[in-house]
Parts: structure tokens; C-alpha cells; sequence
């Protein structure tokens, strides 16, 4: 809405009415950097659909030159002789705290800022090309902060040329979320209709709620954030699959096996789809595409699960000790790979699997070895009543203000 459409326009705090005047800006002329950002844009086929959509759309539709200063008494002073009463645009100056943080970050670690934001290859490379080779920057944020992302920054960073390191580092990964609604309603913090996460850290697994707002994330299309949801993927894929997969191999070898991992060799197809899991899930996961990474993850213990039933150790453990104890090897060896593959997702179960195994969470396969003693279980995942959903609802509902 621009203001001068509003009728009779009155101050909403002290009621006197809108008077019109002129001002003097200082702008970013964004519209002298199109070829440099429509060059930037296609260097970078693979950010999100919306990311590369919105971009496009702006620079085809003709890219605006941008007053990054305003007439207002609180703020980032502007450098500038004459302007000691203006102040710096807050997505001009908020953009650029990415660099100012860092700097201090880097001057904290005695790491050279060049390193971390010198220009590679690329628009705005200068001398330093190439200098932050290992850099790889991702900027996290809803759809609606995109062009201040891909447009923004990028033109404040290639206006400012390359006197200083040689140029400065663009974004590389844009890291951009549609929208997450609440019960089908749109989230509201003035209207209290919100997820308080210090309100619910206490009362669920910490997992439980990570792994739901991954899996269930707004990265492809809208989604909605619904208790009975979250209750029914805890209860049928944390605990269900998850949870069941690693407490039932865990605890046959504790009833049946004296606590210690049985005498087998690996399963070559398990150890092909653990060794390739490594290199997709870190390559997804790197690359910004959490669902999928999460799910492949999930397709693993899937495959666990199957591969447990199938081989029924229930049965050959009386029948057939050594197909039994393959069964039962393999399943560890997942198992504790999972832990690894799934840490970044659930770190808190998956901590206290690799204190089970005693192994790191290096990004690398690990192997159980035979004999190795296995503590006693404990539960990973608590199964949700359904009545929680209803619970946290009606709680949704009695704190909504209009």
C-alpha cells in the first residue's frame, strides 16, 4: 500500500495528518549492475526454485536503483558529510553485518578475512580471485527476503569494487524456505497464534520436534505445522522404524547374545548402500536439500528394518546360529552408521548410540567389530498419546488474542 493512496492519512500515535515533502537519498544504482547480476544469477542453476524465480523476475522486469538511506532519528548513522541527520537503510546496513560479523569472528580465530570473504572467480573478483577457494556461504532465510539476498547484497558488495581484498565473496547457496502455516492458519506473534520453542523444548524429545520440522519443512511448497502430524510421524517413524529398528536388534543381542556383537562378515550389499549413503546424504546436505538428505537417511533404516524381518534371527537363532549372527552383525553395522549419518538431523539420539559403539562422528563408514560389548538399551523414542495434538490445540486456541 503507498502511503499517498490513503485517504485522509493521519499519524495512528499523535493523529496530525501526512504532509508531502522533498528529501534528498543516496542510492545504490542497481540498475548499473544488470549484467553482473543476471551473470551471477546464471553461475547458479542450483539454488531453490523460488530463489532463481524471484531473481529472474527482478532483473526482467528492470532492476531499480535503491535509496538506501532515511529520514529517521534512530539507526546506522551515514558516513557522509551533510547526511548527519539520515540513516542507512536496515537492509542495507543489516546485509552487511554478515561481513561485519564475520570480520570479528575471523579477528577472534586469527583467521584472515580474505579467506572467508576475498572474491573468487566470478562477478567482483579483482586480485584476490580465488583466495577463498575453501569459503562456502549460505544465507538461510523465508522467500520473502530473497531479493535482498540475490540483489541486495550482491550489487552493496559489487558496487563497492575491488580495492579492499580484491573484491568480496557473493552468496553461494540461498538457503530460501516457502511458508510454514500453524493448524492451517497463518503464524502470528501479535496474535500469540505461535510455537514457542523455549514453551515445548521441556516437554518433547528435542529430536522428535528436529526431525519433524525437517522432514515436514517448508524447502519444496507451503507446509503446515500440525500437532497431530508431529504426534503420528513421532509415533510411526522416530519411534516405528527408528526407535524399533535399533531396540529390538540392540536388545536380541543383549537377551540372546551375552551383550557382545556376534561373529560374521559384512553384508556386501548393506555396505555398498552404507558406503554410497556417505556421498548422497553429504552432498544434499551440503547442497541445502534437507528433506531429501533426511529421507534417504530414513530409506536406510527402512532397508534395516526389512532386512532384520527377512533375515528372522527369532527363529534362526535356534535353527541356524550362523545366519543368525549374520543378521544380527549386519543390523550393528547399520545401526551405527545411522547414528552417524543421521547426526546432523538428530544429534541427541544419535550421541548416545555412538556412546553405545564408542565411535566419533567423522563423516567416514564405521565398523562394529565382533565381540565388542553393547550396553543394555535404552529407549530412544517415547511414543506420543494421541491426546497431546488435542491438548497442544486447544492450548493454540485458549492463548489466540484477536
Amino acid at each position: 500500500l503507498d502511503v499517498d493512496t490513503v485517504v485522509d492519512a493521519k499519524c495512528s500515535e499523535c493523529g496530525s495528518s501526512l504532509a508531502f515533502g522533498e528529501t534528498t537519498q543516496l542510492y545504490l544504482e542497481i540498475s548499473k549492475l544488470t549484467s553482473e547480476l543476471t551473470e551471477y544469477l546464471n553461475d547458479h542453476k542450483k539454488w531453490r526454485k523460488n530463489a532463481i524465480a524471484f531473481t529472474k523476475r527482478y532483473i526482467d522486469e528492470g532492476l531499480r536503483d535503491r535509496a538506501i538511506t532515511r529520514d529517521l532519528d534512530w539507526g546506522i548513522d551515514v558516513p557522509k558529510a551533510g547526511y548527519e541527520n539520515k540513516k542507512i537503510y536496515i537492509w542495507a546496513e543489516n546485509v552487511l553485518g554478515y561481513l561485519s560479523a564475520s570480520a570479528i569472528l575471523c579477528a577472534e580465530r586469527n583467521i584472515p578475512f580474505v579467506e572467508l570473504f576475498g572474491a573468487d572467480a566470478g562477478p567482483g573478483a579483482g586480485g584476490n580471485a580465488g583466495a577463498n577457494a575453501n569459503a562456502r556461504h549460505y544465507y538461510v532465510h523465508g522467500k520473502d527476503n530473497i531479493p535482498f539476498h540475490t540483489i541486495i547484497l550482491p550489487s552493496l558488495l559489487l558496487a563497492h569494487g575491488g580495492g579492499f581484498c580484491g573484491g568480496f565473496h557473493l552468496p553461494d547457496d540461498i538457503i530460501s524456505s516457502e511458508y510454514l502455516t500453524l493448524e492451517r492458519r497463518k503464524i502470528s506473534t501479535s496474535q500469540n497464534w505461535a510455537v514457542w520453542a523455549r514453551d515445548i523444548i521441556d516437554r518433547y524429545n528435542p529430536d522428535a520436534l528436529r526431525y519433524f520440522f525437517i522432514a515436514n519443512g517448508p524447502e519444496k511448497r507451503d507446509t503446515d505445522f500440525s500437532w497431530r502430524e508431529f504426534v503420528e510421524r513421532n509415533n510411526n517413524e522416530l519411534l516405528g522404524a527408528y526407535g524399533n529398528f535399533v531396540h529390538r536388534t540392540l536388545s536380541f543381542i543383549t537377551k540372546y547374545q551375552g551383550g557382545a556383537v556376534p561373529e560374521a562378515e559384512a553384508n556386501s550389499e548393506l555396505q555398498k548402500r552404507i558406503t554410497a549413503a556417505f556421498g548422497v546424504i553429504g552432498r544434499k546436505i551440503e547442497d541445502g536439500h534437507l528433506n531429501d538428505a533426511l529421507d534417504d537417511a530414513f530409506e536406510l533404516v527402512r532397508f534395516g528394518n526389512k532386512y532384520f524381518d527377512s533375515g528372522e534371527p527369532w527363529k534362526t537363532r535356534k535353527e541356524n546360529e550362523i545366519e543368525c549372527g549374520a543378521t544380527i552383525f549386519n543390523c550393528v553395522q547399520l545401526i551405527a552408521n545411522l547414528a552417524v549419518l543421521l547426526e546432523p538431523f538428530l544429534p541427541f539420539s544419535s550421541a548416545k548410540i555412538r556412546g553405545w559403539f564408542h565411535i566419533d562422528n567423522s563423516w567416514e563408514v564405521k565398523s562394529i567389530p565382533v565381540g565388542f560389548c553393547i550396553p543394555a538399551p535404552e529407549i530412544l523414542f517415547e511414543r506420543l498419546d494421541k491426546k497431546v495434538a488435542e491438548d497442544e490445540v486447544a492450548k493454540l486456541l485458549s492463548q489466540k488474542t484477536v
